[in-house]
């Protein structure tokens, strides 16, 4: 379990004041799968409101405690029916893909089948970064940014 500093406690608690619950958890308690939601919650946002229907207070502390024991998160306030849990977030570096050059991006094209019967088509194609792909799924060169006619002479007097 993670501790934190009164200072820490409070900014955090200022800082949680306008966050929303993410996570309710209902009569059935703390299953497995609420663990796993307050997990992903704690990874993408570091800090976290969680909202307990019941009216055992023992239960809602037993739960609070179980969740910072269990996935390592500090209690920063329990008012109410309410827990904020504070973990901090851990910074992914997504690499490059070597294959895509500068500029390259995947994109996948699904076009209805003819008939429309049928399965559609879908591919992957790589486009270039002045390329697009249009409503109908063809791969056009953006176009060059036209130039005003007005003020491309208001600047050559």
């Amino acid at each position: 379990m993670l501790k934190l500093t009164p200072v820490e406690r409070s900014a955090l608690r200022a800082e949680a004041h306008a966050l929303k619950p993410i996570v309710i958890i209902g009569e059935a308690g703390l299953t497995p799968a609420v663990m796993k939601e307050v997990e992903l919650g704690l990874d993408s946002h570091g800090l976290i409101k969680v909202r307990v229907f019941g009216d055992d207070r023992e239960a809602r502390v037993a739960m609070y405690e179980a969740i910072c024991a269990e996935l390592g998160a500090a209690p920063v306030q329990h008012i109410g029916k309410l827990l904020v849990l504070y973990r901090p977030k851990v910074e992914v570096v997504k690499e490059r893909s070597a294959k895509t050059g500068k500029g390259m991006r995947e994109v996948t094209i699904v076009k209805p089948s003819p008939s429309g019967t049928k399965r559609p088509s879908v591919t992957k194609v790589m486009i270039k970064g002045n390329e697009r792909v249009t409503a109908g799924g063809n791969i056009r060169r953006a176009k060059p940014r036209q130039t005003s006619a007005k003020k491309s002479a208001l600047g050559s007097k």
